[in-house]
């Protein structure tokens, strides 16, 4: 097989284009077979599959450097760079990156996670090509719904006026998880659909290559003309109009028609646009049929392209995409608005019920939060459903459109805590830190699927400002459902288990954490105290002061950045009130970022399990008996 004699991009160079279609079909063969153990981003690496060989195949890559945004598609580029073998590690503890990691390679000159990044990183790289004096090639890949991001529009102004050597490379598939929305995918779309523009441009070369030569004057002209008519066919030139010239668009599915466009943007002095039509999920029909639910997918039967799932509760999402269809049939304020996430933030059944009410902007978190601080000054009830590691993106907006003007937006934060396979980049560790200091925004996290519903109706009620829930990427413990949703007080935690040789503070999925370790240290003769701390803003300040008066120690236990995060705030709380000489430990996620593999062995990394938790519950309790404590760290 050919597959098997790549193992470094010179290899592909010795290759003639029937061989390269070989491999195409390998590659694909290669996907569809691992991806149905690890499950990964299918549906994007099968759509890029010629794509990343003939890039591979023209350029020399780690000297020229091959961009790849958000990263998600870049299995083929994988393969093709040395590590096919190490595909059965693919989003595993320790194993090979669903995403381009520098560490891993060379050929990975960028990485990413989050969308519309790579025209900055191109942008940045160019410059720095030309300040060095050096003559390498820089190729950004950059999808149709990555583009609408406002960085990726940044960027292209700025590639437009700087006229630096580089090639922008739009992977046209009409998605980017879910189906693109907007008027520049409204835009290329008439582009893809244009069959007059190309056959009047091809038609017109004919023509012109037919015309003897005399001189160079007719050759500007004819150059012109040509340009007249793409001005004249096509809608709107707006990527010739910002600086860059246009190629394309070009199936990205054919290697010579592939080959034919890089050589002649190769020529082109200046930044070129090659537009490359691809389908995503392509030869699979499963992920071809459907490419949004196979953009990421969990390990699948190859024949029938059913998905293992295991059995159990919903997932939080679900609960929360329920919930929210029963309180807005109650309430015709409430409109739900998403960054491009529809089905990954659980609002599709929203969407078909409430189809007037459900706002998909794309991937524009930042115009998704001043939106929303509009929708509730206008009178209604905005859901901003969006994932934690997104949320990062619209922070500016968050502090200074919604909580500076204290407005009722709700933020629905899906994905909080640690993520598993997807990993560093999409952790939703840190909002946390980021959130709770921003004044005016209170912040809860529910300990089951029971207490999320009842914070949603707190939510909704609340007319004093900004309120989030917080929520993790895992299932829920198949609580008991109340049959009304009811409000819950402000600020108010609770104590679900007495104690008094010391207190487990904990938050959300940690709960069930801190329990387990109670049940540990009973065995130790230890009686202790949990408590659900789900407001982290604003905090039980009179639980706290009774246990200042208790002299209770306290462990605080929470799947969130150690820094900034609800022990911080503790803390900060303690030593305004003057409330000294207590015994405080945090756990929480160390000051780093923790890599892929499964929430389980994430947390064990970080500490975050009932024995470590015992463990350190027991020196802090009974210093003398460390050494001799049975609990295992």
């Amino acid at each position: 097989m050919l597959i098997e004699q790549i193992h470094k991009p010179d290899d592909l160079k010795l290759l003639t284009i029937p061989e390269l279609e070989q491999l195409a079909e390998e590659v694909r063969h290669f996907l569809i077979e691992k991806l149905s153990v690890t499950g990964g981003h299918l549906a994007p690496n099968l759509g890029v599959v010629e794509l990343t060989i003939m890039l591979h195949y023209l350029y020399d890559s780690p000297k020229d450097k091959l961009i790849f945004d958000v990263g998600h598609q870049s299995y083929v580029h994988k393969i093709l760079t040395g590590r096919r073998e190490q595909f059965d590690t693919l989003r595993k503890y320790k194993g090979l990156c669903g995403f381009v990691k520098r560490a891993e390679s060379e050929h990975d000159v960028w990485e990413a996670g989050h969308s519309s990044t790579s025209l900055s990183a191109a942008m940045g790289m160019a410059l720095g090509r030309d300040l060095k004096g050096d003559n390498n090639k820089v190729v950004a890949v950059i999808g149709d719904g990555a583009l609408t991001g406002g960085m990726a529009l940044e960027a292209l102004n700025h590639i437009g006026h700087e006229k630096r050597k580089m090639i922008v490379v739009l992977n046209d598939n009409e998605m980017s998880i879910a189906p693109n929305v907007g008027a520049i995918h409204n835009y290329l779309g008439k582009i893809r659909s244009d069959k007059h523009y190309q056959k009047a441009k091809d038609d017109l070369q004919h023509l012109l290559n037919k015309i003897p030569a005399i001189g160079g004057k007719l050759a500007r002209t004819a150059e012109r003309l040509k340009d007249s008519v793409k001005y004249m066919v096509v809608p709107g030139v707006l990527f010739e109009v910002l600086g860059l010239t246009y190629l394309g668009p070009v199936d990205g599915h054919d290697l010579t028609k592939l080959q034919e466009v890089f050589n002649q943007a190769n020529k082109v002095e200046g930044p070129v646009l090659v537009h490359v039509l691809t389908t995503k999920g392509k030869g699979y029909l499963p992920a071809e049929s459907d490419s949004h639910k196979w953009h990421g997918i969990s390990p699948y039967k190859i024949e029938s392209g059913q998905v293992v799932k295991a059995v159990g509760p919903p997932m939080y999402t679900e609960v929360f995409g329920e919930a929210l269809i029963e309180l807005a049939e109650q309430d015709k304020r409430i409109v739900a608005i998403t960054p491009a996430m529809p089905t990954g933030s659980g609002l599709i059944k929203f969407s078909e019920r409430f189809p007037g009410r459900m706002f998909d902007v794309g991937i524009a978190e930042q115009h998704a939060a001043t939106m929303s601080a509009a929708l509730a000054l206008e009178g209604l009830k905005p859901v901003f459903a969006v994932y934690s590691t997104f949320l990062q993106r619209a922070y500016d907006q968050v502090v200074h459109d919604i909580c500076r003007q204290n407005l009722n937006v709700v933020f629905a934060i899906d994905r909080a805590g640690f993520v598993g396979p997807d990993g560093e980049t999409h952790h939703g560790v840190y909002d946390i830190s980021f959130l709770r200091h921003v004044p005016n925004l209170v912040l809860m996290m529910p300990k089951d699927e029971n207490e999320l519903r009842n914070m949603m109706k707190t939510a909704m009620e609340y007319n004093d400002g900004p309120i989030a829930i917080r929520y993790p990427r895992v299932n829920a413990l198949g609580a008991a459902i109340d049959k009304e949703m009811s409000t819950i007080p402000i600020g108010s935690w609770e104590t679900i288990r007495e104690g008094d040789s010391a207190t487990i503070i904990a938050v959300g999925p940690m709960l069930q954490v801190a329990s387990d370790a109670a049940e540990l240290l009973k065995r130790e003769g230890l009686s202790v105290r949990v408590v659900n701390a789900r407001f982290i803003k604003p905090l039980d300040e009179a639980m706290l002061r009774q246990f200042a008066a208790e002299g209770a120690r306290l462990v605080v236990l929470e799947e969130g950045s150690r820094q900034g995060g609800l022990g911080s705030s503790i803390l900060e709380f303690y030593s305004i009130e003057g409330l000294y000489g207590l015994s405080i430990k945090i756990i929480g996620v160390p000051d780093a970022f923790i890599e892929h593999g499964s929430i389980k062995e994430q947390q064990q990394e970080t500490g975050l399990t009932a024995e470590h938790t015992a463990a350190e519950v027991i020196r802090l309790t009974m210093p003398k008996l460390r050494q001799s404590a049975s609990v295992q760290r």
